[in-house]
């Protein structure tokens, strides 16, 4: 991804003359820099890198205030649809 980004700044160095050139080049320069900076956060949430599940673990002595179901509940007939 590195290797792109060079050859893009490459790209836009080698085709920006003049000022509104080097204007237009500096804006894509911008956009390629934050699809960058988002590629790298995407891959470090990827890479298991930036996993905080702390805040979801269930604490085991609330289980026991849940009530326990049917187990005629969990069968589905199509035939009482229709």
């Amino acid at each position: 991804m590195k290797f792109l980004f060079i050859c893009i700044l490459a790209f836009t160095s080698l085709f920006a003359t003049g000022n509104t050139n080097n204007s237009i080049a500096q804006k894509e320069l911008q956009k390629q820099i934050e699809k960058e900076k988002k590629y790298a956060k995407e891959q470090k949430f990827y890479q298991k890198k930036e996993y905080d599940l702390k805040s979801m673990e269930v604490n085991p002595d609330s289980l026991s205030s849940i009530p326990d179901t049917d187990d005629n509940e969990d069968d589905f007939d199509m035939d009482d649809v229709y």
